[in-house]
């Protein structure tokens, strides 16, 4: 049977792409950011539509995903900032978004559903409400509150709150592929690209190009080891916020990343050094916007900006580090297609 699909909140395309890999049929994309529209569809051959999931109709959705007997998905991952644990405000906006799929839930009923966010999600009363209509909807609802991104091969510490509903039963929990003896590290996935320096450019990839570093910020980088702290630095480098006894709780910003270890948890961004611990292993400089783009497994040759286009880092560092890691998506269509498969087979 035919999975056919429709990414709602899909950015760049990093959750579409993941569940084609798994053998799903994603007929469109969803995204109210218009930005999202060249590397969505140079990457995935299904459209892509800038809409507003608040107002987008029902019966739209419907005439995405057809009524000729393929069995129906609707996937999404609303903004999870809010529910971040880095984020210091909540977007009542935000909040509403994940109301609205529950919205288009309801009236579509689609076969199958599926919805990604971190962890925090969990605790609140709009993922409650969210749930509790997928019950009412009649669905098998699996709910894996604590997905270690690590045990499925992607190459950085990150947890996600994953639910798969289904209207044929349940849908078993993908099982891990990796232990912590063979965890994906950062040498893996981006010690083969070519050497940049601080501020510098590959002439075969616009987007492995790294920020520039102020003098102190190379003096500090130099100084930097890997998997250390800046308390590691001579006392002349230590920024006054950090000597403060407020600053004494972020040792990890300034950082550098091991190369034999996965990466930290890749944000919007991980483009700046002092946001964290991306600093390159090796090189003095942060990771570039393609390394950002590999730990989040996109392919490394993933299109984010026309060739034309000048690189905006606030704009790509967005699109990479909100994006759904491609292989987190690839893994939730398998177990989606695992299940079919196990329903058709049952049924025949």
């Amino acid at each position: 049977m035919i999975i056919r699909g429709i990414d709602l909140f899909c950015g760049v395309g990093g959750l579409t792409y993941g569940l084609r890999s798994a053998g799903i049929n994603i007929a469109a994309g969803v995204d109210i950011d218009e930005e999202c529209r060249f590397p969505y569809e140079v990457n995935n051959p299904g459209d892509f539509y800038s809409e507003d999931i608040e107002t987008l109709s029902a019966k739209q959705i419907q005439k995405w995903l057809g009524n000729d007997g393929t069995i129906g998905l609707l996937a999404g991952c609303a903004p999870c900032q809010p529910f971040s644990t880095y984020s210091r405000t909540s977007k009542s906006k935000d909040w509403r978004l994940l109301d609205s799929f529950t919205r288009l839930v309801r009236e579509c009923k689609p076969d199958l559903v599926t919805m990604e966010n971190v962890p925090g999600l969990a605790k609140t009363r709009v993922y409650s409400r969210f749930v509790e209509a997928l019950h009412q909807l009649k669905y098998h609802v699996t709910e894996i509150e604590s997905l270690n991104c690590l045990q499925y091969g992607i190459p950085q510490k990150r947890s996600r709150l994953v639910v798969l509903a289904s209207k044929f039963g349940p849908v078993e929990c993908p099982r891990p592929t990796h232990k912590s003896e063979n965890f994906r590290t950062v040498r893996e996935t981006i010690g083969h690209l070519t050497p940049i320096p601080a501020g510098g450019r590959s002439r075969n990839d616009p987007l492995h190009v790294s920020a520039n570093l102020s003098d102190l910020n190379l003096s500090r980088i130099k100084a930097s080891k890997p998997g250390g702290t800046w308390r590691d630095w001579p006392k002349a480098l230590v920024a006054d916020c950090h000597s403060r006894k407020s600053g004494k709780t972020y040792p990890s910003v300034y950082g550098r990343m091991r190369w034999d270890k996965p990466s930290p948890t890749i944000t919007t961004q991980a483009h700046g050094y002092g946001n964290g611990r991306f600093g390159h292993p090796s090189q003095n400089r942060a990771i570039s916007l393609r390394e950002a783009a590999m730990l989040q497994t996109f392919p490394e040759d993933y299109a984010f900006v026309d060739p034309d286009e000048n690189v905006n880092f606030t704009k790509l560092g967005r699109f990479i580090g909100n994006a759904v890691p491609v292989r987190l998506g690839e893994i939730i269509g398998q177990a989606l297609v695992k299940h079919v498969g196990i329903v058709t087979r049952r049924n025949r």
